[in-house]
């Protein structure tokens, strides 16, 4: 049962606080359970003001007992957390939100035999709507990857991936979010100039996009066939939809998540 495990969240940035906020109050673990830390005593503070739980500065404090520890530090300051926690490697579950760090790095630092599951969250998560992808370690078991839906599926949608497609993911799901709000702002803009007031615009633009991400999750028809049911022969759809595709929608789509793909896979390549 996830309420009765000690758990440690090194990191207190905003996907931190998603997933401790999802822990007390979706999954019911007791704030006095969950240790935060971070080097932000700033940060901390509002941690012990909001959620009641308890910080320190030092990751080997936090990490020394608990039976869940959640990595939610930046990529880039991976590396040395980890080596500093090598000193005292956690016995319990390690769930990783680091975009761009695999496994056998994680592995390879904190030693062979740890239990490590790698997961790919995005910002809508902030706000119950996320999707994240799963890849569990090569120790972990059926028990430790259904902890990790019940954390991950508070706040959304999950599925479970072979670490392989981890790149593919970030640059789907995990910055797709970004492309998705230069769409709604792209659309509300359009709005404005067509003498929408902006509040109004930005309203029927994001309600827009959410109804068709729904649609697209329960209806069972592809995106193709739901296109069609708007578009009528010589309306109004399809004369938009040809000027999407003039300006080469659908390249420029693709090429921004195949960017961002091979970003997060050079930012996973280690550098001797």
């Amino acid at each position: 049962m996830i309420n009765e495990k000690r758990v440690a969240v090194v990191g207190a940035g905003n996907m931190g606080e998603v997933l401790t906020c999802a822990l007390i109050e979706k999954c019911g673990v007791p704030p006095d359970r969950i240790t935060v830390s971070d080097i932000s005593t700033e940060r901390l503070e509002l941690f012990e003001s909001r959620y009641s739980t308890k910080t320190t500065t030092d990751n080997l404090e936090a990490v020394r007992e608990a039976d869940l520890v959640i990595l939610a530090v930046k990529p880039q300051v991976m590396e040395p957390v980890l080596r500093e926690m090598a000193h005292e490697a956690p016995s319990g579950l390690i769930i990783s939100v680091a975009a761009g760090v695999a496994l056998s790095t994680i592995e390879e630092i904190l030693g062979g035999q740890c239990r490590i599951i790698r997961v790919m969250p995005n910002t809508p998560a902030l706000v119950g709507e996320g999707a994240s992808a799963i890849s569990p370690g090569k120790n972990t078991d059926d028990e430790d990857l259904e902890l990790a839906r019940a954390i991950f599926d508070s706040l959304g949608l999950t599925v479970v991936v072979d670490e392989r497609l981890m790149d593919a993911v970030t640059g789907l799901s995990g910055s797709g979010p970004a492309y998705c709000f230069i769409i709604v702002e792209a659309l509300t803009d359009a709005g404005v100039k067509m003498g929408l007031p902006r509040e109004t615009a930005l309203k029927l633009a994001a309600q827009t996009m959410l109804g068709s991400a729904a649609l697209c999750l329960r209806d069972g028809r592809t995106p193709s066939q739901l296109k069609d049911m708007v578009t009528s022969p010589g309306g109004t759809t399809i004369e938009g939809i040809k000027a999407l595709e003039k300006g080469g929608i659908r390249a420029t789509i693709m090429d921004a998540v195949e960017a961002s793909a091979l970003r997060s896979k050079a930012m996973g390549i280690k550098k001797d």
